[in-house]
């Protein structure tokens, strides 16, 4: 006699909040997240103020970006060798350090656009150790289960202290000067940190590696050879790439749609709204299995959505695509995150964080370049629409050419079991759960049902 189907539990929005760890974790980063976005605006406002040159903004950002990629791999490599935790401690000694020359500077009334370019180096150094510490700490402190609501709630409040972070920055500077805002800035790095000092957890029992360029070498080829990790970063990559129409706002607001710089706020922030109310869509929902066939899905929307943006002189109707666009992009963010770190083993996720977090910074910048260059030539509506149909064409490429992502599945417990239609060549990986147990006996046994079947 056939046992009924089982029938899937009830979900829990707030299952990851209900673990303490993970309470710590986002206090840290809510606060980590506000203070940056304050500092960044300060930095804008006050190289503007000193120079009055839109060069020296688009400087602002290489000096931080080209010592970040330098260093991303490092920083990964550092990340799986030592604790995590520590790491992202000891990383943010350098912007309280940065942030207390500035503020005594300032007020000294001896700051210069040099100091403020040579600050920023030391900066993106920092950030690139932060980055692939922080990202592979959080599958360590969350059960398996819970993690892509981990990850889809802690997107969600980054998003909020995002929008914080600038808002705090202008009342400062309007009420008491950038020194002040500085100020305020170290001021929240020590806060932030409070929590991250109280988080406890327990490290992978694991053998670490040193950190040497044979580890981060390890590091690079694991995510060559799997097609899993390459397909999903190379996917984000190509989208920025051809579909970011970020860098072309101001053009369409006052050559496009003609809003002027009220009607270009509007427009910038819906696309903040629209990943927000998406966030929160998907933290009500159950977690997705087939993460692979989502993630291309999302960013061929995301590309159809750009097109159509792209193609738009209507003001409103602009407004609600570059929203959905927002939505979109939130979609495919929620399932890289969660593909890379569950097809990862947790003494290789900080350096696969770390070549990520390259994939990351060079298509923005990147893409960026390539937006103004195509409408320099070609105008603005041939850059965006040409980008949409181009962010299309890569996410039906990589769905053609790499089936295992397109394939690839996370089952309930976080045992990743590849899809038997698809050429896979690795075994299941099961991520470990933060107290040492181990994933469900059922999942578990499924996962080795299917590595014998394909074997």
């Amino acid at each position: 006699m056939n046992e009924p189907p089982q029938q899937p539990a009830e979900h829990d929005p707030l299952a990851a909040l209900r673990q303490w760890p993970f309470i710590l974790y986002s206090l840290n980063r809510v606060g980590a997240t506000i203070g940056q976005a304050m500092f960044q605006t300060v930095l804008m406002w006050q190289v503007y103020d000193i120079t009055g040159s839109a060069f020296s903004l688009g400087l602002l950002g290489l000096v931080r970006f080209f010592p970040s990629l330098a260093t991303s791999l490092i920083g990964g490599a550092v990340a799986d060798a030592y604790d995590r935790r520590v790491v992202m401690i000891v990383a943010k000694i350098i912007p309280f350090s940065c942030g207390v020359i500035l503020a005594v500077a300032t007020l000294g009334d001896w700051v210069s656009l040099g100091l403020i370019l040579g600050l920023s180096v030391f900066m993106g150094i920092a950030m690139a150790f932060e980055g692939p510490a922080r990202i592979a700490l959080l599958p360590a402190i969350v059960r398996a289960e819970t993690f892509e609501n981990a990850v889809t709630v802690s997107n969600t409040m980054q998003k909020l202290a995002m929008v914080v972070g600038p808002t705090i920055a202008g009342l400062v500077i309007a009420v008491a000067g950038a020194g002040a805002g500085y100020m305020v800035f170290c001021a929240s790095v020590v806060i932030a940190l409070v929590p991250l000092l109280l988080l406890r957890y327990a490290p992978s029992s694991g053998p670490r590696q040193r950190v040497s360029v044979a580890a981060i070498k390890e590091g690079v080829a694991f995510v060559m050879k799997r097609q899993v990790l390459l397909g999903a970063m190379a996917l984000d990559m190509f989208a920025v790439i051809f579909g970011g129409a970020q860098a072309l706002l101001p053009v369409y607001a006052a050559d496009v749609l003609h809003v002027g710089p009220t009607g270009f706020g509007v427009l910038s922030s819906s696309m903040q709204i629209g990943a927000f109310s998406m966030a929160a869509i998907m933290v009500m929902r159950q977690p997705v299995v087939s993460t692979g066939r989502v993630l291309i899905y999302s960013v061929v929307v995301y590309g159809l959505l750009t097109v159509a943006f792209g193609a738009s002189t209507f003001y409103v109707l602009s407004i609600l695509l570059y929203g959905l666009i927002g939505a979109a992009d939130q979609v495919s963010v929620v399932m890289r995150q969660t593909t890379i770190q569950m097809a990862t083993p947790d003494e290789l996720r900080g350096r696969v964080s770390s070549v990520n977090q390259v994939f990351v910074g060079a298509s923005g910048q990147i893409g960026g370049m390539r937006a103004g260059f195509v409408a320099a030539v070609a105008g603005p509506v041939f850059a965006v629409v040409s980008g949409g149909i181009g962010a299309v064409l890569v996410a039906a490429l990589i769905a053609w050419k790499m089936p295992q992502l397109f394939n690839y599945e996370i089952k309930r417990g976080g045992v990743v079991i590849p899809n038997p239609e698809a050429d896979i060549d690795q075994t299941a990986l099961l991520m470990p759960q933060p107290d040492g147990q181990e994933p469900a006996s059922k999942e578990r046994e499924a996962a080795e049902a299917v590595t014998a079947q394909r074997s």
